[in-house]
Protein backbone atom coordinates (compact mmCIF):
# COMPACT_ATOMS: atom_id res chain seq x y z
CA UNK A 1 0.00 0.00 0.00
CA UNK A 2 1.52 3.29 -0.67
CA UNK A 3 1.62 5.06 2.59
CA UNK A 4 1.36 9.74 3.35
CA UNK A 5 1.78 11.64 5.97
CA UNK A 6 -1.47 12.90 7.20
CA UNK A 7 -1.58 16.67 8.86
CA UNK A 8 -4.85 16.81 10.64
CA UNK A 9 -5.84 20.03 12.71
CA UNK A 10 -6.40 19.64 16.15
CA UNK A 11 -10.39 19.15 15.67
CA UNK A 12 -9.86 16.30 12.71
CA UNK A 13 -7.16 14.37 15.17
CA UNK A 14 -9.85 14.43 17.71
CA UNK A 15 -12.33 13.17 15.52
CA UNK A 16 -10.16 10.59 13.79
CA UNK A 17 -8.79 9.39 17.58
CA UNK A 18 -12.93 8.89 17.66
CA UNK A 19 -13.19 6.86 14.24
CA UNK A 20 -9.84 4.65 15.95
CA UNK A 21 -11.89 4.87 19.04
CA UNK A 22 -15.55 3.27 17.40
CA UNK A 23 -13.19 0.70 15.17
CA UNK A 24 -11.66 -1.14 17.50
CA UNK A 25 -14.92 -1.51 19.63
CA UNK A 26 -16.59 -2.99 16.84
CA UNK A 27 -13.70 -4.84 15.50
CA UNK A 28 -13.05 -6.57 19.65
CA UNK A 29 -16.93 -7.67 19.75
CA UNK A 30 -16.90 -9.30 16.55
CA UNK A 31 -13.36 -11.15 16.99
CA UNK A 32 -15.18 -11.85 20.29
CA UNK A 33 -18.27 -13.65 18.88
CA UNK A 34 -15.33 -15.85 16.77
CA UNK A 35 -13.37 -16.85 19.53
CA UNK A 36 -16.90 -17.80 21.31
CA UNK A 37 -17.09 -20.39 18.67
CA UNK A 38 -16.34 -24.56 19.25
CA UNK A 39 -17.22 -27.62 17.52
CA UNK A 40 -20.60 -28.14 17.69
CA UNK A 41 -21.83 -24.72 18.17
CA UNK A 42 -24.24 -22.74 15.63
CA UNK A 43 -21.50 -20.68 13.60
CA UNK A 44 -20.53 -17.34 14.39
CA UNK A 45 -22.27 -14.63 12.46
CA UNK A 46 -21.66 -13.37 9.33
CA UNK A 47 -21.03 -10.21 7.79
CA UNK A 48 -24.63 -9.23 7.01
CA UNK A 49 -25.61 -10.25 10.43
CA UNK A 50 -22.99 -8.41 12.19
CA UNK A 51 -23.92 -5.23 10.96
CA UNK A 52 -27.95 -5.69 11.91
CA UNK A 53 -25.90 -6.60 14.84
CA UNK A 54 -24.04 -3.09 14.59
CA UNK A 55 -27.17 -0.72 13.12
CA UNK A 56 -29.06 -2.26 17.06
CA UNK A 57 -26.09 -1.23 18.61
CA UNK A 58 -26.06 1.52 17.83
CA UNK A 59 -29.39 2.92 18.26
CA UNK A 60 -28.55 1.89 21.95
CA UNK A 61 -25.29 3.70 22.33
CA UNK A 62 -25.38 7.44 22.02
CA UNK A 63 -21.11 6.97 21.98
CA UNK A 64 -21.04 4.27 19.41
CA UNK A 65 -23.85 6.13 17.36
CA UNK A 66 -22.33 9.73 17.37
CA UNK A 67 -19.29 7.66 14.46
CA UNK A 68 -19.63 6.67 10.72
CA UNK A 69 -21.32 3.41 9.91
CA UNK A 70 -19.56 3.59 7.12
CA UNK A 71 -15.96 3.40 9.17
CA UNK A 72 -17.53 1.06 11.43
CA UNK A 73 -18.80 -1.40 9.07
CA UNK A 74 -15.93 -1.90 6.82
CA UNK A 75 -12.26 -0.57 5.71
CA UNK A 76 -12.63 3.58 4.81
CA UNK A 77 -14.37 4.24 1.33
CA UNK A 78 -12.32 6.71 -0.97
CA UNK A 79 -15.15 9.25 -1.45
CA UNK A 80 -12.49 11.80 -2.63
CA UNK A 81 -9.02 12.73 -3.40
CA UNK A 82 -7.46 15.72 -4.79
CA UNK A 83 -4.67 17.88 -4.92
CA UNK A 84 -4.08 21.38 -3.55
CA UNK A 85 -0.88 22.07 -4.51
CA UNK A 86 2.45 20.39 -5.61
CA UNK A 87 3.60 18.98 -2.13
CA UNK A 88 -0.03 18.59 -0.73
CA UNK A 89 -3.18 16.54 -1.14
CA UNK A 90 -6.46 15.91 0.95
CA UNK A 91 -8.89 13.25 1.20
CA UNK A 92 -12.52 13.30 2.36
CA UNK A 93 -13.10 11.19 5.34
CA UNK A 94 -16.37 10.80 6.54
CA UNK A 95 -17.79 13.10 9.43
CA UNK A 96 -14.40 14.72 9.43
CA UNK A 97 -13.85 16.46 6.55
CA UNK A 98 -10.78 17.31 4.06
CA UNK A 99 -8.06 16.02 5.76
CA UNK A 100 -4.64 17.26 4.43
CA UNK A 101 -1.75 15.07 3.48
CA UNK A 102 1.60 15.18 2.03
CA UNK A 103 1.74 14.71 -1.69
CA UNK A 104 4.93 12.63 -1.44
CA UNK A 105 5.05 10.78 -4.92
CA UNK A 106 1.97 10.29 -7.20
CA UNK A 107 -1.51 8.64 -5.54
CA UNK A 108 -1.78 5.15 -7.53
CA UNK A 109 -5.01 5.45 -10.44
CA UNK A 110 -7.92 3.79 -9.64
CA UNK A 111 -7.78 3.06 -5.66
CA UNK A 112 -10.81 1.91 -4.24
CA UNK A 113 -9.88 1.95 -0.53
CA UNK A 114 -7.58 3.42 2.28
CA UNK A 115 -6.44 2.77 5.62
CA UNK A 116 -5.79 5.48 8.28
CA UNK A 117 -3.40 4.19 11.10
CA UNK A 118 -1.41 6.28 13.90
CA UNK A 119 2.37 5.29 14.76
CA UNK A 120 3.29 5.04 18.02
CA UNK A 121 5.03 8.85 18.17
CA UNK A 122 1.72 9.85 17.47
CA UNK A 123 1.87 10.46 12.90
CA UNK A 124 -1.12 10.16 11.32
CA UNK A 125 -0.53 7.92 7.82
CA UNK A 126 -3.12 7.18 5.23
CA UNK A 127 -2.37 4.02 3.04
CA UNK A 128 -4.08 3.81 -0.41
CA UNK A 129 -4.45 0.33 -1.57
CA UNK A 130 -2.86 -0.54 -4.49
CA UNK A 131 -0.41 -3.20 -6.05
CA UNK A 132 2.29 -1.68 -7.89
CA UNK A 133 4.06 -2.47 -10.79
CA UNK A 134 6.60 -4.98 -10.90
CA UNK A 135 9.94 -3.22 -11.76
CA UNK A 136 11.19 -4.59 -15.28
CA UNK A 137 13.69 -7.27 -15.38
CA UNK A 138 16.85 -5.53 -16.66
CA UNK A 139 17.38 -8.37 -19.17
CA UNK A 140 21.74 -8.86 -18.56
CA UNK A 141 21.60 -12.42 -17.21
CA UNK A 142 23.29 -11.03 -14.09
CA UNK A 143 22.96 -13.06 -10.72
CA UNK A 144 24.02 -11.29 -7.35
CA UNK A 145 24.23 -12.82 -4.09
CA UNK A 146 23.53 -11.56 -1.15
CA UNK A 147 24.46 -11.81 2.72
CA UNK A 148 22.28 -10.90 5.09
CA UNK A 149 24.48 -10.33 8.51
CA UNK A 150 24.49 -7.95 11.91
CA UNK A 151 27.91 -6.22 11.34
CA UNK A 152 27.17 -6.01 7.38
CA UNK A 153 23.27 -5.73 6.85
CA UNK A 154 23.91 -6.60 3.19
CA UNK A 155 26.80 -8.01 1.67
CA UNK A 156 26.77 -8.27 -2.03
CA UNK A 157 28.95 -11.06 -4.49
CA UNK A 158 29.94 -7.92 -6.48
CA UNK A 159 32.24 -6.41 -3.42
CA UNK A 160 29.85 -4.14 -1.88
CA UNK A 161 28.72 -3.73 1.71
CA UNK A 162 25.52 -2.23 2.31
CA UNK A 163 24.04 -1.24 6.25
CA UNK A 164 20.64 -0.20 6.98
CA UNK A 165 20.98 3.46 8.69
CA UNK A 166 20.04 4.10 12.67
CA UNK A 167 20.02 6.59 14.75
CA UNK A 168 23.35 8.88 14.88
CA UNK A 169 25.78 9.23 17.78
CA UNK A 170 24.17 12.30 19.67
CA UNK A 171 20.72 10.78 19.18
CA UNK A 172 21.62 7.39 20.79
CA UNK A 173 23.25 9.53 23.63
CA UNK A 174 20.07 11.57 23.86
CA UNK A 175 18.26 8.42 24.13
CA UNK A 176 19.99 6.59 26.42
CA UNK A 177 19.52 9.71 28.64
CA UNK A 178 15.42 9.15 28.03
CA UNK A 179 15.68 5.56 28.52
CA UNK A 180 17.57 6.63 32.71
CA UNK A 181 14.67 9.27 33.01
CA UNK A 182 12.09 6.74 32.06
CA UNK A 183 13.39 4.41 34.87
CA UNK A 184 12.93 7.11 37.66
CA UNK A 185 9.80 8.48 36.49
CA UNK A 186 6.60 7.44 38.42
CA UNK A 187 4.34 5.45 36.50
CA UNK A 188 0.92 7.25 35.42
CA UNK A 189 2.72 10.88 35.91
CA UNK A 190 2.75 13.41 32.68
CA UNK A 191 6.52 13.48 33.10
CA UNK A 192 6.49 9.92 31.97
CA UNK A 193 3.95 10.44 29.63
CA UNK A 194 6.29 12.72 27.93
CA UNK A 195 9.70 10.89 28.23
CA UNK A 196 8.17 8.26 26.22
CA UNK A 197 6.87 9.97 23.62
CA UNK A 198 9.80 11.28 22.93
CA UNK A 199 11.50 7.64 22.88
CA UNK A 200 8.75 6.78 20.50
CA UNK A 201 9.95 9.67 18.10
CA UNK A 202 13.48 8.80 18.25
CA UNK A 203 12.60 5.33 17.68
CA UNK A 204 9.98 6.35 14.85
CA UNK A 205 12.90 8.37 13.17
CA UNK A 206 15.24 4.98 13.20
CA UNK A 207 12.24 3.02 11.91
CA UNK A 208 11.72 5.27 9.24
CA UNK A 209 15.11 5.78 8.30
CA UNK A 210 15.57 1.57 7.66
CA UNK A 211 12.78 1.34 5.79
CA UNK A 212 13.99 4.11 3.42
CA UNK A 213 17.26 2.49 3.04
CA UNK A 214 14.80 -1.02 2.36
CA UNK A 215 13.02 0.41 -0.32
CA UNK A 216 16.36 2.33 -1.98
CA UNK A 217 18.30 -0.97 -1.86
CA UNK A 218 15.76 -3.02 -3.22
CA UNK A 219 14.72 -0.79 -5.88
CA UNK A 220 18.50 -0.90 -7.17
CA UNK A 221 18.85 -4.50 -7.04
CA UNK A 222 15.81 -5.30 -8.74
CA UNK A 223 17.42 -2.70 -11.42
CA UNK A 224 20.10 -4.11 -11.81
CA UNK A 225 19.88 -8.21 -11.46
CA UNK A 226 17.79 -10.24 -13.09
CA UNK A 227 18.15 -12.45 -9.94
CA UNK A 228 18.72 -12.03 -6.71
CA UNK A 229 19.67 -14.64 -4.32
CA UNK A 230 20.09 -15.27 -1.07
CA UNK A 231 19.68 -17.25 2.21
CA UNK A 232 16.58 -19.17 3.00
CA UNK A 233 16.67 -17.95 6.55
CA UNK A 234 14.35 -18.67 9.25
CA UNK A 235 14.37 -15.27 10.91
CA UNK A 236 11.38 -15.92 13.40
CA UNK A 237 12.53 -19.18 15.08
CA UNK A 238 15.97 -17.50 15.03
CA UNK A 239 14.73 -14.25 16.98
CA UNK A 240 12.75 -16.07 18.99
CA UNK A 241 13.26 -15.01 23.15
CA UNK A 242 15.48 -17.36 25.02
CA UNK A 243 13.93 -16.39 28.45
CA UNK A 244 12.68 -20.16 28.36
CA UNK A 245 10.40 -20.83 31.30
CA UNK A 246 10.51 -20.87 35.36
CA UNK A 247 11.53 -24.15 35.49
CA UNK A 248 14.05 -24.26 32.50
CA UNK A 249 15.67 -20.84 32.57
CA UNK A 250 17.27 -19.76 29.26
CA UNK A 251 21.08 -19.20 28.97
CA UNK A 252 22.44 -16.10 28.01
CA UNK A 253 19.34 -14.56 27.78
CA UNK A 254 20.80 -10.74 27.48
CA UNK A 255 23.27 -11.70 24.69
CA UNK A 256 20.54 -13.10 22.30
CA UNK A 257 18.61 -10.33 23.19
CA UNK A 258 20.96 -7.91 21.57
CA UNK A 259 21.59 -10.02 19.02
CA UNK A 260 17.53 -10.30 17.80
CA UNK A 261 17.50 -6.79 17.84
CA UNK A 262 20.31 -6.09 16.06
CA UNK A 263 18.78 -9.06 13.19
CA UNK A 264 15.68 -6.93 13.47
CA UNK A 265 17.60 -3.38 13.33
CA UNK A 266 19.22 -5.22 9.96
CA UNK A 267 15.90 -5.41 8.24
CA UNK A 268 16.75 -8.84 7.11
CA UNK A 269 13.09 -9.75 6.10
CA UNK A 270 11.77 -6.83 5.27
CA UNK A 271 14.73 -5.94 2.16
CA UNK A 272 13.70 -10.17 0.92
CA UNK A 273 9.72 -9.21 1.02
CA UNK A 274 10.34 -6.00 -0.64
CA UNK A 275 12.31 -7.62 -3.32
CA UNK A 276 10.04 -10.29 -4.08
CA UNK A 277 7.55 -7.52 -4.49
CA UNK A 278 9.35 -5.68 -6.71
CA UNK A 279 10.88 -8.22 -8.33
CA UNK A 280 8.21 -11.41 -8.64
CA UNK A 281 9.63 -14.67 -9.36
CA UNK A 282 13.31 -13.51 -9.71
CA UNK A 283 14.28 -14.03 -5.76
CA UNK A 284 16.46 -17.23 -4.85
CA UNK A 285 16.62 -18.42 -2.02
CA UNK A 286 19.13 -21.11 -1.30
CA UNK A 287 19.64 -23.57 1.61
CA UNK A 288 22.19 -21.18 4.13
CA UNK A 289 24.23 -24.35 5.45
CA UNK A 290 27.88 -24.10 4.54
CA UNK A 291 27.78 -20.33 3.03
CA UNK A 292 30.01 -18.81 5.71
CA UNK A 293 33.18 -21.50 5.61
CA UNK A 294 32.94 -22.82 1.57
CA UNK A 295 35.93 -21.10 -0.23
CA UNK A 296 34.02 -19.46 -3.20
CA UNK A 297 36.97 -20.61 -5.54
CA UNK A 298 37.35 -24.06 -4.90
CA UNK A 299 34.60 -24.97 -2.67
CA UNK A 300 36.92 -26.50 0.32
CA UNK A 301 34.55 -26.34 3.54
CA UNK A 302 36.80 -25.29 6.83
CA UNK A 303 35.45 -23.55 9.30
CA UNK A 304 38.82 -22.42 10.23
CA UNK A 305 39.11 -20.36 7.13
CA UNK A 306 37.22 -17.98 8.97
CA UNK A 307 39.53 -16.43 11.02
CA UNK A 308 37.23 -13.61 11.98
CA UNK A 309 33.81 -12.04 12.36
CA UNK A 310 35.43 -9.87 8.74
CA UNK A 311 38.22 -12.29 7.32
CA UNK A 312 37.94 -15.02 5.26
CA UNK A 313 41.06 -17.16 4.11
CA UNK A 314 41.02 -20.50 2.86
CA UNK A 315 43.70 -23.20 4.35
CA UNK A 316 43.44 -24.64 0.97
CA UNK A 317 44.01 -22.92 -2.00
CA UNK A 318 45.17 -19.48 0.02
CA UNK A 319 41.88 -17.43 -1.35
CA UNK A 320 41.38 -14.28 1.26
CA UNK A 321 38.38 -12.07 0.78
CA UNK A 322 36.06 -10.83 3.21
CA UNK A 323 33.72 -13.08 4.59
CA UNK A 324 30.54 -11.87 4.28
CA UNK A 325 31.54 -11.10 0.35
CA UNK A 326 32.39 -14.81 -0.02
CA UNK A 327 29.15 -15.95 1.67
CA UNK A 328 27.77 -14.05 -1.01
CA UNK A 329 29.60 -15.57 -4.01
CA UNK A 330 28.93 -18.84 -2.37
CA UNK A 331 25.02 -18.07 -2.48
CA UNK A 332 25.16 -16.59 -5.65
CA UNK A 333 27.01 -20.30 -7.04
CA UNK A 334 23.63 -22.03 -5.44
CA UNK A 335 21.42 -19.60 -7.33
CA UNK A 336 23.74 -19.41 -10.63
CA UNK A 337 23.80 -23.39 -10.91
CA UNK A 338 19.71 -23.35 -10.78
CA UNK A 339 19.84 -20.72 -13.45
CA UNK A 340 21.83 -23.09 -15.79
CA UNK A 341 20.21 -25.90 -15.40
CA UNK A 342 17.07 -23.89 -16.03
CA UNK A 343 18.82 -22.50 -19.00
CA UNK A 344 19.44 -26.16 -21.02
CA UNK A 345 22.27 -26.60 -23.32
CA UNK A 346 24.75 -23.81 -24.38
CA UNK A 347 25.23 -24.66 -27.52
CA UNK A 348 24.37 -21.72 -29.38
CA UNK A 349 24.84 -19.70 -25.94
CA UNK A 350 22.97 -19.00 -22.97
CA UNK A 351 19.31 -16.96 -23.49
CA UNK A 352 18.47 -15.40 -20.56
CA UNK A 353 14.91 -14.87 -19.73
CA UNK A 354 12.71 -14.24 -16.97
CA UNK A 355 12.88 -16.78 -14.24
CA UNK A 356 10.33 -18.46 -12.46
CA UNK A 357 9.68 -19.27 -9.07
CA UNK A 358 9.48 -22.54 -8.79
CA UNK A 359 12.76 -23.57 -11.18
CA UNK A 360 14.61 -20.65 -8.75
CA UNK A 361 13.98 -21.77 -5.78
CA UNK A 362 17.09 -24.36 -4.16
CA UNK A 363 17.25 -26.33 -1.29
Amino acid sequence: MSRYRLTPTPAQEQALAEHCGHTRYVWNLACEQHAHWRPGRKSAPRFAEQCRQLTEARAESEWLRAGSIIVQQQALKVGDVRRLSGNVGAVKIPKVGWVRFRWSRTVPDGVKSYRITRDRAGRRHVAFAAIPEPIPVPGTGEVVGVDRGVAVSAALSTGEMLNAPGLRDPEKARLRRLLRKLARAKRGSNRRGKVKQAIAKLKARESDRRKDWVEKTSTDLARRFDVIAVEDLKIRDMTTSAKGTIGAPGRNVRQKAGLNRSIMAAAWGRLVQRLEHKGPGRVAKVNPAFTSQRCSVCGIVDAKSRESQADFRCRSCGYACNADVNAARNIKLAAGHAVSVREGPRVAGPVHREPQRDLLLVG
